[in-house]
């Protein structure tokens, strides 16, 4: 009785101390920056169409960079990822783009109509929206269009999480690409 006894207030103590102690000794994983768990490994959606880009566009948010290309038609698909050297539609030449890390972004419509007529020129093939004072995005350029679609190079600060949607609208006739680069990982 003695020994059972003697068991049971030294096990009464184990699970006392054990309690004590906290459940994990290993440090927490700290949560996701900004909620992103958009991951950096490459985005598609595949889906040709008639509607040509007309215009692209880019904001700054609180968490990450945007990029917006406008198509003037129905929604259309996209093609992201990381790569050494961005290269231009149809030569194959390398797009010069300033950053840490390089993003090709091809939308799957032509920035042509039907009738071969341009329907995006850029001003500056190598600046076509103004970055400066951006947190992740260093350039974005020109990299053709061929084929039934354009390609975009991104210079970003580092390989960092992104991710690629589309939206229909404005309007009946319209819907835009975004692209989405985050400002950290954590």
């Amino acid at each position: 009785m003695k020994k059972t006894l003697s068991a049971l207030a030294g096990s009464v103590l184990i699970a006392g101390a054990l309690a004590v102690v906290p459940a994990s000794t290993a440090s927490a994983t700290p949560a996701p920056y900004c909620g992103i768990t958009w991951g950096s490994l490459n985005k598609s959606q595949m889906q040709m169409t008639t509607a040509s880009v007309v215009n692209v566009r880019s904001g700054r948010h609180n968490c990450f960079d945007r990029l917006v290309v406008d198509v003037a038609g129905p929604v259309t698909g996209y093609y992201a990822e990381y790569v050494d050297t961005v290269r231009h539609d149809g030569s194959g030449h390398p797009v010069p783009l300033r950053g840490g890390a390089y993003l090709q972004f091809i939308v799957q419509a032509p920035a042509y109509d039907q009738h071969g007529n341009q329907t995006y020129r850029p001003a500056n093939n190598r600046e076509l929206v103004n970055v400066n004072g951006y947190q992740t995005f260093r350039q974005v350029a020109w990299a053709g269009t061929f084929e039934g679609q354009t390609t975009f190079g991104v210079g970003v600060r580092a390989r960092l999480p992104f991710r690629v949607f589309t939206l229909d609208g404005p309007g009946d006739y319209h819907s835009r690409v975004v692209i989405d680069v985050a400002h950290y990982w954590h």
